[in-house]
């Protein structure tokens, strides 16, 4: 591993490394994060794919790459066989950027990781990816947070997702998807059968977006990491999660923090952990909690065999309810991190 991030490298700094890497036999991975090398630097970079036979890794994040850039990569990603990991995020490949890359996962079979956040790629390059993902078996990874996604770009991943067999992680958070989008990939994963994390935070999905990843949940059995941070999820939307969570049997983390849920959803959660013998990490951070509702979850946990965590800092509680909770933290061996200020 070769880490040269933050060293004002440019266009020129690039063209030598990308000689070097023609040629080169041993590299496996090249940190090439925040150097300014812009589109020409990734033309060098992209020539060099074509004939390296060696890097795996290669992080080009915070690099001015535009859309010429994106193309020249996609061009070298055509023809190279080692690449697993690439990093793009926060440049500026915009959605005629995500096409051209989205052409050439389609005949690239062995990147396994591929991040593109923060690249302003809209609902056409979402529509692309989403169209690649129809025929790519080996990306594993995708990161398109903070893309300007909104409910129809979610609704083409929602469809890839149906048919789609190695995904595995799926970052859509920081976008605009709202409940439609929350709708159409809550449709998708009732029967897809390989994603293991889905990130929507800051989406504003709401209760009824909450209602559809809900109903997905009952069905689903291969996911076990959702998060739904900041999403406007009132207690409605956290009743359907919780009744969710009474059948679901493969959730592992759920994560609610900077929502509206008050006592009543906490109550529904409580009464699911009763039941729910997968749940490790309950996230419900910055929400509007009393006392009422946290004395239920107390109750719940006293006697709650498997989850670890539950995260309630920021709540409304006092002394008692506190003291209750860290009676329950000492009395329940397995359950080691629940944070009380």
């Amino acid at each position: 591993m070769i880490g040269l991030q933050s060293n004002k490298i440019k266009e020129l700094g690039a063209q030598n490394l990308a000689h070097g890497l023609a040629f080169n036999m041993t590299l496996t991975a090249l940190d090439l994060c925040a150097n300014k090398i812009q589109d020409n630097g990734a033309k060098y970079l992209a020539t060099a794919l074509k004939t390296n036979a060696t890097l795996t890794i290669l992080n080009l994040g915070s690099n001015q790459i535009g859309t010429s850039g994106a193309q020249y990569l996609a061009i070298g990603l055509k023809q190279n066989k080692t690449l697993s990991i690439l990093d793009l995020s926060e440049n500026g490949i915009a959605n005629q950027g995500a096409v051209y890359l989205a052409d050439s996962l389609t005949n690239n079979n062995t990147l396994t990781t591929l991040n593109l956040s923060e690249n302003a790629i809209g609902d056409q390059g979402a529509q692309h990816l989403a169209h690649a993902l129809t025929n790519n078996t080996t990306l594993a990874i995708l990161n398109l947070e903070r893309n300007e996604i909104t409910g129809l770009g979610a609704q083409h991943l929602g469809n890839a997702l149906a048919s789609n067999t190695a995904l595995t992680s799926l970052d859509l958070g920081n976008n605009e998807i709202g409940n439609r989008g929350a709708q159409h990939l809550g449709n998708a994963i009732i029967n897809n059968t390989t994603l293991i994390s889905l990130v929507l935070m800051l989406n504003e999905i709401g209760d009824e977006g909450a209602q559809s990843l809900a109903f997905a949940l009952r069905n689903n059995r291969t996911l076990t990491t959702l998060n739904l941070c900041n999403n406007r999820i009132g207690d409605n939307g956290a009743q359907n999660l919780a009744n969710a969570l009474i059948n679901n049997t493969t959730l592992i983390s759920l994560d609610l923090r900077l929502n509206q849920i008050r006592d009543h959803g906490a109550e529904c959660f409580a009464n699911a952990l009763r039941s729910n013998r997968t749940l490790v990490t309950l996230n419900l951070q910055n929400n509007e909690i009393r006392e009422k509702g946290l004395a239920h979850l107390a109750n719940a946990l006293s006697d709650h065999t498997t989850v670890a965590a539950v995260y309630i800092r920021w709540n409304c509680f006092g002394e008692e309810v506190r003291e209750r909770l860290m009676e329950v933290a000492k009395g329940n061996e397995r359950l080691k991190l629940l944070a009380v200020p």
